[in-house]
Parts: C-alpha cells; structure tokens; sequence
C-alpha cells in the first residue's frame, strides 16, 4: 500500500481494528435508506452493534488482512452489494437478523426502485372527490370511478408485480393515495461467526415452524429413548412406569401370583367363569344356586333400562340378550 493516501490507509486499519474487536461481523446495505432512518436504526443499535460504512475495495483489503486470524473471513466480500457497510457485534448471526428485520419500516416508493413484492391497491373508497385524480388512476391502471360522491377502486389491483420498477407516474399515484409499499431498513446480506458465513438466506428462518421442528424432534427422540429402554432425565420415569405395567400384565396373563397380581388375577378368573356359566344357564342342572345367583346379580346390574310401554313377553327376551352381552363383555375385556 506504498503509494495509497494515507486516508485510505487509515481507514483499513479502522475497519482491521473493528474485525478483530468482534466475534461476529457482517456484511450490510444500506441502500435507499434516508439519513434520518438511518440514524434512527444506529440508535436503536447502540451497546448491541457498530456499523461503520465504507468503500467497497478497503473493506476488502481489511477483510484479506484479517482472515490469518480469522479463517475463511474473506469469503464475506462475495455478498457485498448496493451500498456497503461492516456490522460488528457479539450477538449470534440469527439474533442480528431478527433485530435489522423487525427495525425496518415502511417508505413510499420512489421512481425506478424494484418492488419486493406485489404492490396491491385495495378495493374501497379512495377518499378523494370527483376531480382529475380519477383519470390519473385510470391512466396507470387502477379501475376507478365515482360512487356515492367519491372516487372509489372498484376492484383490488396488482398494480406492480415483484420485481418490477415502479414509474414515476406509479410513484405519484401511490404518495397521493398515501400507500407506502417499499419496506426500509438495513439488509445483512452475510455475517461471519467462528470459521462459517451464514447467508440472509440461511439466517431468515420461521420461527414458529422452527419451534413445531424442534417439538416434534424431542417427542420422536422422547420415544425412541422409551421403546428403546434408554434412560435419559426425561425418559427415565416413564421407561419405569412401563416396564411395571408390562410385568403386571406378564403376571396375570401367566397367573403368577404376587401383592399386585392377586386381585387382577381373581376378577379374569371370575369373569371368565360368569361368562362360561352364561354359556350353560339354559342347560337343567347345569349351575349351583350361588353361581345362578351370582350370574342372576351381574345380568341385573348390566340390564338396561326400559320404557314401561314395552310389553312384558319383550321386556324379558331383552333382559335375556342384556345377560348374553353382559357376560361376553366381561370375558373378552379379561381376555
């Protein structure tokens, strides 16, 4: 750099200073952004982030004479565009973003900017009296006419597509109609942390589907520990409570009897008992009076109940299913 003013010179070793100060630095436009909204962001910034603007070459030569001790730091001047300007903070590159993001604001749009997105004028009522501004907004494509004594959209409009320049007459058109459709704000366009560079792409991320991500990968992993009897914090109390209600149910069903298995064991007994017994309450003989008593006290409690309008003869072949359903319920809930 023998033969560069000594300003530029300077200038480097600022921008060198500020790169090495800091953990992570990126790459900002600052393009079409008026003075007074930039100053309003610098000072939203402050303690969280400097910006220092500058040429685009001498941020280039900082940045080559930085990356020995910052690895691959060189890689950011390939997302210098419009504008540019070196961000430095200690923030994490996707908390910056959000924070440049949610600083933007509305602005009108001026003559020969490129729309984001579609620039849409809504139906309804413009506010405006009969006059010339009709054939203003007929002349650049809004279909408009005169309702009720005002100058009404008929019908909402597209009218510049993303991408598109917006014209001078568009431009008007929409600052008389107070439509600010352009979004002004500082872009990150890369940001450099420990070695990687993170893209605007990469960084703008939707927070709720992230967070629906994240849930579902912690239930999948929740069960996979389970199903697999991996203990973990989170999985150890259920992985227990599983393997005890698994051993009971091993207990019963081999009929080993123990302290929790007695009573389940006894009652799957008893039903498959009253459920055979079922079977044989119309054979002559067939059952003792406690077992007929008992069949008798569980059809009852099972029997529903009936309109007193029913007559008696179908009052008891109702009450005769109701024991059938009643007993076969009970085998097959105990198996």
């Amino acid at each position: 750099m023998a033969h560069v003013a000594e300003w530029k010179k300077e200038e480097v070793n600022e921008l060198k200073s500020l790169i090495d100060k800091y953990d992570v630095i990126g790459i900002v436009d600052l393009l079409n952004i008026p003075a007074k909204q930039l100053q309003e962001m610098r000072k939203s910034l402050h303690n969280k982030a400097v910006i220092r603007m500058s040429k685009k070459n001498l941020i280039d030569l900082a940045l080559e004479d930085c990356n020995a001790s910052k690895n691959n730091i060189v890689d950011l001047s390939e997302h210098m565009e419009g504008q540019v300007a070196v961000i430095a903070t200690e923030m994490n590159p996707f908390k910056l973003y959000k924070i440049l993001e949610d600083s933007k604001t509305s602005a009108p749009a001026k003559p020969g900017a490129i729309a984001t997105d579609d620039i849409v004028i809504p139906e309804g009522d413009t506010g405006f009296e009969p006059g010339p501004f009709l054939g203003e907004l007929q002349q650049v494509g809004i279909p408009a006419k005169i309702d009720k004594g005002k100058i009404v959209v008929s019908k909402e409009t597209v009218l510049v597509e993303a991408g598109e320049e917006v014209s001078a007459a568009v431009a008007s058109t929409l600052s008389r109609m107070d439509i600010n459709p352009m979004e002004v704000g500082i872009d990150l366009r890369a940001v450099y942390e420990e070695e990687a560079i993170y893209t605007s792409e990469v960084l703008a991320i939707d927070e709720e589907q992230t967070l629906a991500d994240v849930q579902n990968a912690f239930r999948n992993a929740f069960n996979l520990s389970v199903n697999a009897a991996i203990p973990t914090e989170e999985t150890i109390s259920t992985i227990i409570t599983l393997a005890y209600t698994r051993t009971i149910n091993v207990g019963v069903d081999a009929a080993i009897m123990t302290s929790e298995t007695s009573e389940p064991i006894i009652g799957l007994a008893q039903a498959k008992m009253l459920a055979l017994a079922s079977e044989v309450s119309g054979t002559e003989g067939a059952l003792d009076d406690e077992l007929a008593e008992k069949l008798s006290n569980v059809a009852v409690a099972a029997a529903p109940v009936v309109e007193e309008t029913v007559e008696e003869e179908e009052e008891e072949e109702e009450e005769e299913d109701a024991e059938e359903e009643a007993a076969a319920g009970l085998g097959a809930l105990f198996g």
